[in-house]
């Protein structure tokens, strides 16, 4: 791709030499013997840079180095990540009058990119002291500030090498499948062809087991056709019903984009998405609609998670700069919509590129946000073109090397897992597959009530406390303080009734949903209790409702009538009258009749529960004790009616 060829570009260049963004060129001219010093500059040229750094080793003058060879050799030890040789050869370079500005650039930045966070910085601002302000730069040098913040300030990440699939060679870009795990890596073998670029054989996709425990093992090249292709394959991603892959691949025909260097023509091999659907024991190829070879590369797809965006990377026109992120629309046709691009917050003029996603989060890499050298990985909530601000995941998710790939497999109340790759120092490879285990912060739900007298208003101390669970069952219990204040701890994610009792008054409860707080969360509740502990005080048994013409308890009046079965549990000598009431419309014989039946049956469910009956009177009083001027023949509104249909309780002895 155009940008990442560009010098202002070679941090990302570099991914090439690891097969991220691989692009195979030949150079286009015939010479005959051409010397050493050509010789080297078509590989370089070509972009082999492996090769290129071995021919430049040879022809270099120890003596009296040239300027362009010194930068070439430098170039093409930081294109193939060899970066300790690369400053050393920069270091050398950056003291000579006639070194480039892209030199004193790149020598900042392999800096960066072995932790050497002062002494990069200092590189920097004297790029900018010579050659004046620019965007990237300025990242660059809060990048060093925060890098030495997040490694002083690391998150809660647990990093480990999966140490029994990588190699010394190329592994990363996992994927997780019912049957283990799917990622790219470079064979480790001497029969295959090799990359001029790398110098390492052509990236092809494995297979490994998934353990129970997260760890892998066994790995295995795949055997199917996909794993043909004469160049760099990978990564690749599926559905959730593994019928359909998107495999990157590295476009192995003629039709190619083409470009000049030092009056020659050259060929540079884009990326494509290739597309996978599984017939039977096959797979059967079919192009991603939107390749285009000849201008330009496609690559690194991932599905939202309900499988209607497509998003990829890649440098089509229209974007910010470098390597974008779009996304493609499934039709109703099952077809992919026209690319759109996602959008500023997650676009920079640098590259974005390996985006995953899991619910509403969508994780990718990029060098153009501010971040600790090379790629970074982010997050960003939203989706399409919507998203937040991305946040930098920090060390040690991120380090001076290249982070990229991070995917999360699993994710519960208490932690999350996944993987990503790195090239990061400490690691057996050039990119590695590591795992990760997030413990998330303990996030406290606190439950702070208040209990009253509800006639009065007044605080009620001392005052029992039940947290009963969705069933009913008792999960603990405690009490009001003197002030009638009482505090509880709750189980994330959990609903609770709240059931508060007192001798001489009428339980009252509410039901607390569960919650998933992203911080620490208080919830508050206020209870009021009705006094009954004074013969001939009456109240109303709120939200007792009945079915339209029906007398049978429902569901939701016997919670009501449960904290009235507490009451009189708590009250051994409490007896009352309970007594239901209708509303004018009717006859007044057939009100009666039906008040007089609901009462019984609250009186018959109370008695169920075990409360002695000769404790309770039953009464039906019909219309006859109207609480407002709904009368017959009156016109009413439904909430004053309303107002008249209502179940009282009457304290007749305490």
């Amino acid at each position: 791709m155009k940008e990442l060829l560009s010098r202002t570009h070679k941090i990302t260049v570099g991914l090439l030499a690891i097969g991220l963004w691989a692009g195979v060129s030949q150079y286009g001219y015939a010479q005959e013997q051409p010397s050493r010093q050509q010789r080297a500059a078509q590989f370089y040229y070509n972009m082999e840079y492996a090769n290129a750094a071995k021919a430049y080793e040879v022809i270099i003058d120890k003596d009296k180095p040239k300027v362009e060879d010194m930068e070439r050799l430098a170039s093409s030890y930081l294109y193939i990540n060899q970066y300790a040789l690369a400053e050393n050869w920069y270091a050398r370079i950056v003291e000579n009058e006639t070194a480039s500005e892209q030199s004193f650039l790149d020598y900042a930045r392999v800096l960066q990119l072995q932790g050497k966070y002062s002494e990069a910085k200092a590189a920097f601002v004297n790029y900018q002291s010579k050659y004046g302000q620019k965007a990237e730069v300025s990242r660059a040098i809060a990048g060093s500030d925060s890098a030495v913040f997040w490694m002083e300030n690391p998150s809660k990440h647990v990093i480990m090498n999966e140490e029994h699939v990588n190699t010394a060679l190329a592994e990363f870009g996992l994927i997780p499948t019912s049957g283990g795990v799917l990622y790219a890596a470079e064979p480790n073998s001497l029969m295959v062809e090799k990359s001029g670029m790398t110098g390492q054989p052509y990236l092809k996709i494995y297979s490994a087991t998934q353990n129970d425990d997260g760890s892998l093992s066994y790995p295995n090249i795949m055997p199917d056709v996909f794993n043909k292709s004469q160049f760099h394959l990978g990564p690749v991603t599926t559905d959730s019903k593994e019928e359909v892959l998107y495999v990157t691949r590295t476009y192995p025909g003629k039709q190619v984009e083409k470009y000049r260097a030092i009056g020659q023509k050259w060929r540079k091999q884009n990326l494509e998405l290739k597309i996978y659907r599984k017939q039977g024991n096959d797979w059967i190829e079919e192009d991603f609609i939107y390749n285009n070879v000849k201008e330009y590369s496609v690559g690194h797809a991932a599905l939202s998670a309900d499988e209607n965006t497509l998003y990829f990377a890649s440098d089509m026109p229209g974007g910010k700069g470098g390597v974008d992120i779009w996304f493609c629309a499934k039709q109703a046709d099952g077809s992919w919509g026209t690319p759109v691009n996602a959008g500023s917050n997650v676009n920079t003029d640098g590259d974005e590129v390996f985006p995953a996603v899991f619910d509403n989060i969508l994780y990718f890499s990029s060098t153009g946000h501010v971040g600790m050298g090379g790629l970074d990985v982010f997050q960003t909530k939203g989706q399409r073109d919507h998203f937040e601000k991305p946040r930098n995941m920090g060390y040690p998710v991120n380090s001076p090397s290249d982070d990229f790939a991070f995917v999360v497999v699993g994710d519960n109340l208490d932690e999350n897992f996944g993987y990503l790759s790195s090239n990061r120092q400490g690691g057996i490879g050039s990119d590695d597959i590591y795992s990760f285990r997030y413990v998330k912060p303990k996030i406290t739900v606190m439950l702070e009530g208040m209990t009253r007298d509800k006639k009065t208003g007044e605080p009620l101390p001392l005052t029992s406390i039940s947290l009963l669970d969705k069933n009913g069952k008792l999960v603990t219990m405690g009490s009001s303080d003197s002030k009638g204040v009482f505090s509880f701890e709750l189980v994330r994610n959990t609903p609770y009734l709240v059931l508060a009792d007192k001798a001489g008054y009428m339980a009252d409860s509410v039901s607390v949903s569960g919650v998933i707080p992203q911080q620490d969360t208080t919830i508050r509740v206020a209870l009021s209790l009705q006094p009954v502990h004074k013969v001939g005080e009456k109240f109303v048994l709120e939200n007792i409702y009945y079915d339209f013409d029906k007398h049978n308890i429902r569901p939701d009046a016997a919670i009501i009538l449960d904290k009235l079965v507490t009451t009189l549990r708590n009250n051994p000598t409490l007896r009352i009258e309970l007594s239901s009431h209708t509303d004018s419309r009717g006859s007044d014989s057939y009100n009666m009749k039906l008040s007089d039946r609901r009462a019984k049956s609250a009186v018959d469910y109370i008695v169920s529960k075990g409360i002695a009956a000769d404790r309770l009177v039953a009464k039906g009083y019909g219309e006859t004790r109207l609480v407002n001027k709904c009368a017959n023949k009156v016109k009413c509104t439904e909430e004053e009616h309303q107002q008249n249909r209502r179940t009282e309780v009457e304290v007749l002895a305490f």
